[in-house]
């Protein structure tokens, strides 16, 4: 390697380093937070390091807060039925316009890239009315029903099936296979990288939504956690300790799940591209 070469690595490492330090620094703070009194962090001090080190931030949440563990509950069931229904019907839609010849298959592309530009608040008030006409307001489906399908993940799983190796599928249609069964026994199981980066983006946009929950549900009992969390933030007074603490714990399921799939993360993330 050229000193050239070395100059440029070692530059774009430090770069790095430096843009993964502003980064990791305001979740350390929160981190750090979670272990001070109110009293410590609303006085404006800039110690990064707790002078009075407690716990009792956590055994408030855990301990005195009811509805805790129903709000962790309410996010878990919600988060994990939409990333599992995205996962089939998202892949099953991208495969459809992939492979598929019908009437229509154009309009339908081009209908889901319309949709691509439509901000999600438009569609807020819409989704409010129907929800309210089908009596789904402060329910489970009402949170499941309208995430799960999303049409960034359709385009994004067609154009990984548009260059999936095509002799595989008349391989097994030689072998007797139907469509259905080629997509489910020899397409799905060779697209786990894709179907990895799917699950991490649908998980944590579904974990971190707030405001179809703030919208559709009225009953603490069925209130997420960001919902939640909001409730610690009074019109005079903000309990920060409690909310940085219940951060914390708020953020382990989406390392957990990005930990799981990371594997399959760093190939899943570059498949959209190629033919159109």
């Amino acid at each position: 390697m050229t000193p050239k070469l070395q100059t440029m690595k070692l530059l774009v490492y430090i770069v790095l380093t430096v843009y993964a330090i502003i980064t990791l620094i305001p979740f350390l703070w929160a981190l750090s937070a979670s272990f001070k009194p109110l009293s410590e962090i609303v006085s404006g001090t800039s110690n990064f390091l707790p002078k009075n080190f407690t716990l009792d931030n956590y055994k408030q949440i855990f301990l005195q807060e009811p509805l805790f563990f129903r709000w962790l509950f309410n996010s878990v069931v919600i988060a994990v039925c939409v990333t599992i229904l995205n996962l089939l019907f998202n892949s099953m839609a991208g495969y459809a316009l992939a492979r598929l010849c019908f009437p229509g298959r154009q309009f339908w592309f081009f209908l889901i890239l319309a949709i691509l530009a439509v901000p999600s608040q438009i569609t807020l008030i819409p989704t409010f009315l129907i929800l309210k006409a089908f009596g789904w307001l402060n329910s489970y489906q009402g949170m499941i029903v309208p995430g799960m399908v999303n049409a960034t993940f359709i385009f994004m799983m067609r154009q990984f099936f548009i260059n999936f190796p095509k002799e595989l599928e008349e391989a097994a249609q030689l072998d007797g296979l139907n469509t259905f069964g080629i997509f489910r026994r020899i397409v799905l199981p060779l697209a786990k990288p894709a179907l990895a980066a799917q699950a991490v983006f649908v998980f944590m946009g579904s974990w971190n939504n707030f405001l179809l929950p703030l919208v559709i549900l009225f009953d603490p009992e069925m209130f997420t956690l960001p919902l939640g969390l909001n409730t610690f933030k009074g019109q005079y007074i903000s309990y920060w300790n409690y909310i940085m603490a219940a951060s914390m714990i708020f953020t382990l399921p989406a390392l957990a799940i990005y930990a799981f799939f990371n594997r399959y993360f760093i190939q899943g993330v570059t498949f959209t591209g190629g033919k159109g």
